[in-house]
């Protein structure tokens, strides 16, 4: 998907929502587990309900792993059920030697024909740029996240006193544009989003941390929306959690839709 067509999403549902499909056997309604396929009738009423709202869906992969080879056949299932028109990330966080990149970048936009995968950066440019050759896919690289270990080093200062997240945001601008690089930058931030988007004005980010999590909407789109609105936020689970009975898809509407009510408001707000 090009940037051009994301945006025409954005504007056309006057939505920047992300569901995180973290579709957990544990936690999915009781009665869903004496289906086949249990996941994936999970994830495909959550996606019935609310792609009216969403303009992405972000598989965490890792949920389907734990499956052994059945949960990457339902991947593959619940990829395929997603409306060609609507985003597709694969939460994977992978980030590997070259060869080894380009074998997982050939998995998940030849194999799979995901949209996007999130990338970590810690091995520096040989294990990210094989991901930006495949036309029209994206890297989703980790920047500034939002969970309590994220200060281990992203914040440590060198002796310039930069923060490391901004040495990641500097020197990937040299391996990728605005049209196939994105960033994950954590909704509980607040202000530092801001800081990510002066050094980075027109990339897409992806924000985790939204609902329940306790980010600010608001915030984020105060400090990090830009011209063409430059968001996708994610809410997992607030939207496909919020209830466990036979009603779970229709509750998972309905958040979805406070979300993207608020969202419309901050679109005529800020663009």
């Amino acid at each position: 998907m090009t940037r051009a067509e994301l945006f025409s999403q954005i504007q056309q549902k006057s939505s920047f929502l992300c569901v995180g499909l973290d579709a957990d056997l544990a936690k999915i309604p009781t009665h869903l587990k004496s289906e086949a396929d249990p996941i994936y009738s999970f994830c495909k009423e959550i996606i019935e309900e609310t792609a009216d709202y969403a303009v992405a869906y972000k598989p965490n992969i890792a949920f389907f792993e734990a499956l052994g080879p059945k949960g990457w056949e339902t991947l593959q299932k619940v990829l395929e059920f997603i409306p060609k028109d609507i985003f597709t990330i694969a939460d994977a966080k992978r980030g590997d030697i070259g060869n080894t990149s380009k074998l997982y970048a050939k998995a998940f936009f030849e194999q799979m024909n995901f949209d996007s995968v999130t990338v970590a950066p810690y091995m520096g440019a040989d294990s990210v740029t094989p991901f930006l050759e495949f036309e029209n896919k994206w890297v989703i690289l980790l920047a500034l996240t939002s969970n309590a270990g994220s200060m281990d080093f992203q914040l440590i200062k060198d002796e310039n006193g930069k923060p490391l997240y901004q040495s990641v945001l500097e020197k990937s601008q040299e391996w990728g544009s605005p049209e196939n690089l994105m960033y994950v930058v954590g909704a509980t931030r607040g202000e530092l989003i801001g800081e990510v988007r002066k050094l980075v004005p027109d990339n897409f980010f992806l924000v985790p941390g939204v609902g329940a999590q306790g980010g600010s909407l608001a915030e984020v789109a105060k400090y990090g929306m830009n011209s063409s609105c430059g968001l996708l936020v994610n809410s997992s689970r607030g939207i496909i959690y919020a209830s466990s009975e036979r009603d779970f898809a229709k509750v998972a509407r309905s958040e979805a839709k406070k979300l993207q009510v608020e969202m419309t408001s901050l679109l005529e707000q800020y663009l």
